[in-house]
């Protein structure tokens, strides 16, 4: 298929991300080298860690992640204007990805994000990968916003949850999307996982919780408990936030992916993992390489067709 591009629009999902992983393995196997990715959020994340040759890397940082891990990346910030300030992710992407470029890359790459006050989806095809991803993955509310050329950035899955079109407008003439929220899942046991740990390191503490308001400790205690919840059924600050973005970007993606439509489509099952489940990337890469390999061979055989017919029309046009 002679100057026909190979498109692949990785969706936003965030904990549900890790799939991403193995679906780019499994298509690596079978032969399908995409010539442009496009990633919106987590997308954002693993597209832009893939075409930096640092893919190992961060499947290793996500096979590496536990309940404890998780926590600790959490750099609570009620002074600024998200719940988290990413300074500890931003650290992590700085020392993997330093500062490459993406027209560097050897592959076109763009990240989606939403610009604050306009609403304009923004494409991110120049400047820093790491300042891109992170502006792409700023989850409103809960990481503070990424301010690029002037313009304050948030998650690109509130205006383009699954970046078909942007794949498109690049140039891509068969368009590969992967739907992370093919079977949406509930609040997930990531956030009970962290209050339980929180409250039984609390409950070893020489003071109770409400005794120790003004600590580190029981500040910790109380935020922890606002943002994720009691630990029962309750949900939490952050819970509320992420499952009302995920269901506007789940309504989101079915109007554009009908209107737009790629030419294959793969859905991990990603049931019982919830968006916080980051300690469970094993298992997410496992479900999304086996998503990728039930639909590679459907997929290699329609860009054959489409490569003999393209041969066909230049042989015929010569």
């Amino acid at each position: 298929m002679a100057g026909a591009k190979i498109g692949l629009a990785l969706g936003g999902g965030a904990a549900r991300g890790w799939a991403h992983i193995g679906v780019i393995r499994a298509l690596a196997a079978a032969g399908i080298k995409p010539d442009i990715i496009v990633g919106t959020s987590i997308g954002a994340v693993v597209g832009g860690c893939h075409l930096a040759g640092q893919l190992d890397d961060l499947e290793d940082f996500a096979r590496s992640l536990t309940k404890r891990r998780v926590f600790g990346y959490l750099d609570f910030n009620l002074a600024g204007t998200g719940l988290i300030s990413g300074q500890k992710l931003c650290e992590r992407l700085e020392r993997h990805l330093g500062d490459r470029r993406i027209e560097d890359l050897d592959r076109r790459f763009t990240a989606v994000a939403t610009e604050i006050g306009s609403g304009h989806e923004v494409w991110l095809s120049r400047g820093r990968l790491a300042d891109a991803i992170r502006a792409s993955y700023a989850l409103p509310g809960i990481f503070k916003p990424v301010k690029i050329d002037g313009r304050w950035l948030f998650d690109g899955a509130l205006v383009n949850p699954i970046p078909v079109s942007v794949c498109r407008a690049l140039g891509a003439r068969y368009v590969i999307a992967v739907n992370l929220n093919y079977d949406i899942s509930s609040r997930s046991a990531a956030a009970n996982a962290i209050v339980n740990q929180v409250e039984h390191e609390e409950a070893a503490a020489p003071q109770a919780p409400a005794e120790s308001e003004k600590s580190g400790v029981g500040a910790r205690w109380l935020l922890t408990r606002q943002l994720f919840g009691r630990g029962d059924d309750a949900p939490g600050i952050s819970t509320v936030m992420v499952d009302a973005l995920n269901i506007v970007q789940d309504r989101i993606a079915r109007s554009r992916l009908a209107g737009d439509p790629p030419d294959s489509l793969i859905s991990p099952r990603l049931h019982g993992i919830g968006l916080f489940d980051f300690h469970r990337a094993e298992d997410a890469i496992a479900r999304g390489e086996a998503a990728a390999r039930r639909e590679a061979d459907d997929i290699a055989r329609e860009l054959k067709l489409r490569r003999d017919v393209d041969d066909r029309l230049h042989a015929h046009a010569s």
